[in-house]
């Protein structure tokens, strides 16, 4: 539980249809592996403790004599395990029978929920045997054991302490229906709904459940646990798979496949990542239904031990044809933005450095994209490169081999006088290789580009990245300024693959050198090259590896995370890749560098959201230039 981790599980049961007592027996199993397992909340399959497809079964007194034993052993055998558990049984409340799913923790039978939407279409028939909940007038009390237990629809359930934990309970068709009764329990606060579940399996259902499982977690920014019945079910009509899903805000965490034999699907739901997605969302509702009632959870706080995947690239899809579909979106993304800014400003050529790396690369990609849209030449793309003291023949080489391949027009204005003359100028010693003389050759790049764009009526396009601008790892006045920025909003560890993704689009020759860029080291090149002429100055030594900037970036922006639970998620996600001090290293450099760069950030140029995640101040980020970052370094040193 600890950083917001729930740790969930949907349990299998292998029923003995009408038999309480196999049934039980085979439920404590479950209960046990979940109590070792450090579960928090255990969702098992509708009407598990008498089996889903009893029939007029239900009618029989013996039965539901024998269920209500059932519960009352269960519950005694839950004072010493540690789950919360959701277990499905027929439960006569005066007279008429509910299909339920009792909540069951430390000994006590926390609440009872009836089913809302009874399936009595073609092989179901629930309305036959079972009434629905909203036959209730709201909630009422059922009497167990000699005590009073809330009976009702209207019930979430909150942890004493824990904030933000909170869940409710529908029962498959539910799930289903035009109305859910999620929508209600997940407006009053449930940030999980759990789902005790008998959903049969035909050709191509599973698709359809997980896919309304998805979107339902989506729609409601929470997590979903669905328990389902299995095999043991009767085969008379039906057949039962036990496909369970965990799914969080539209993904899938675990999935047990249909027919899969797995006893327990566990994963961890992070309740205060669905919390801030909701604050952040102002469209979600806050007020809750009067009516629903709350029910305090006295668990336990302990440590969530991960067992949840976590990429160490959230801004990369896992999948390679997602990869490319994602390239394809952006580089259409930024290619139209760039398209509308030169058709607005009447732009007569498009002006930008080209300087043999990855995001000067991507963004000569984007302008080629704009102007075949427009139905120009590429010759109307004026690409200036502008070798200076560091620059290497490899990455000249393919600056001007790039040019060519995209048939650009290439002006080469060689910088390495012109700083020289700025160095008399204001008095510098041109052996000091200090952030004089490295950011001089920038600015002095961004005069020429600007000037070009004066002399030829042209536009200049930024090439800067989303990583730069999150570390302020860009001159101010120099590479940080331009009349349009395609890469703003598109991180560095993404560069990668849409460079990598042009790449298996061209022909031998372009392919060769945008393979070439791809293996060159990410580097600004404002210092001499070594004796053998190679790159002398690795950005990466210099600020840190920008996949673990990129993974900071992502959780410190898009959910707004602590340092400590970043750090948490990030020894978790590059398990064996990086040692935790390092991490914790680069982690601390994030922060100080976020914070006081912000002054880069607060007068950037204009440039196309891509993604979930942008600083642009105009649209998704706005902080002061001037704002402490004490209470975040503090945390991180308190590690």
């Amino acid at each position: 539980m600890k950083d917001g981790f729930i740790k969930v599980a949907a349990g299998s049961v292998k029923i003995t249809v009408a038999d309480t007592a196999s049934n039980t027996s085979e439920i404590k199993k479950r209960i046990t592996e979940a109590d070792r397992a450090g579960v928090n909340l255990l969702v098992l399959p509708e009407l598990c403790l008498t089996g889903y497809t009893c029939g007029d079964l239900f009618y029989s007194e013996a039965l539901l004599q024998g269920t209500r034993a059932a519960l009352t052993e269960l519950c005694s055998f839950t004072a010493d395990k540690y789950p919360v558990v959701i277990v499905g049984l027929p439960l006569r409340y005066g007279h008429r029978l509910f299909n339920c799913a009792a909540v069951l923790h430390r000994g006590e039978i926390k609440a009872i929920i009836p089913k809302t939407h009874l399936p009595n279409y073609s092989e179901f028939y629930e309305g036959r045997q079972f009434f629905p909940a909203d036959s209730l007038d709201g909630n009422r009390s059922i009497s167990i054991g000699g005590r009073e237990i809330p009976f009702g629809r209207h019930i979430i359930f909150r942890h004493e302490t824990l904030e933000p934990y909170a869940f409710g309970v529908e029962l498959c068709e539910d799930l289903w229906a035009h109305s859910t009764p999620s929508e209600a329990l997940c407006r009053a606060g449930a940030v999980i709904i759990a789902n005790p579940s008998a959903s049969n399996e035909l050709v191509g259902k599973d698709d359809y459940r997980r896919l309304l499982v998805q979107a339902t977690s989506a729609r409601l920014i929470c997590g979903y646990v669905l328990s389902n019945a299995g095999p043991g079910e009767s085969t008379q009509d039906m057949v039962f798979s036990q496909h369970h899903l965990i799914c969080e805000n539209g993904a899938i965490l675990a999935e047990n496949r249909p027919f899969e034999e797995r006893d327990l699907l566990i994963s961890e739901i992070d309740v205060s990542r669905l919390t801030t997605e909701r604050h952040n969302i102002n469209a979600y509702p806050s007020a809750g239904d009067k009516n629903i009632l709350s029910i305090i959870i006295n668990q336990e706080v302990r440590e969530t031990e991960l067992s949840l995947k976590i990429s160490p690239n959230p801004f990369v899809p896992t999948d390679e044809a997602l990869v490319n579909e994602r390239a394809e979106a952006i580089l259409k993304l930024q290619s139209q933005g760039l398209k509308k800014r030169l058709e607005h400003t009447r732009a007569k050529t498009a002006v930008l450095g080209i300087s043999g790396g990855l995001d000067s690369c991507l963004a000569l990609l984007v302008a080629v994209r704009a102007m075949d849209m427009l139905g120009r030449p590429r010759t109307d793309i004026t690409a200036v490169t502008m070798p200076c003291f560091g620059t290497t023949r490899r990455t000249r080489t393919n600056a001007e081999r790039l040019c060519a391949c995209l048939g650009v027009t290439l002006r080469e204005v060689d910088i390495t006088a012109a700083v020289n003359r700025h160095f008399e100028d204001i008095g510098h010693d041109s052996s000091v290789h200090d952030v004089t003389y490295e950011n001089s050759q920038a600015r002095e790049r961004t005069q020429v580009l600007m000037d070009i764009a004066n002399q030829e009526g042209g536009l200049v396009v930024g090439t800067g990245d989303l990583s730069e601008l999150a570390l302020g790892w860009a001159t101010y006045n120099g590479d940080h300024m331009s009349m349009y920025g395609v890469n703003s909003s598109v991180p560095k560890t993404l560069v990668r693959h849409i460079v990598r993704y042009a790449a298996g689009l061209a022909d031998r020759e372009l392919s060769a050198v945008l393979q070439d860029i791809l293996e060159t080291p990410v580097s600004p090149e404002l210092l001499p090259s070594d004796e053998k002429g190679e790159i002398s100055q690795l950005t990466e030594d210099l600020v840190g590896p920008y996949e673990l900037h990129d993974f900071f970036l992502y959780y410190t922006l898009r959910f707004g995370f602590t340092p400590a639970k970043i750090y948490r998620l990030a020894r978790h996600a590059f398990d064996g890749a990086y040692e935790d001090e390092t991490i914790l290293h680069w982690l601390k450099v994030f922060f100080r560098r976020f914070f006081s760069q912000q002054f880069k950030r607060s007068c950037m140029p204009d440039g196309p959201k891509v993604g979930s995640v942008s600083l642009s101040p105009r649209s998704d980020w706005r902080m002061p230039s001037d704002a402490s970052s004490a209470l975040w370094l503090s945390q991180l040193e308190n590690l």
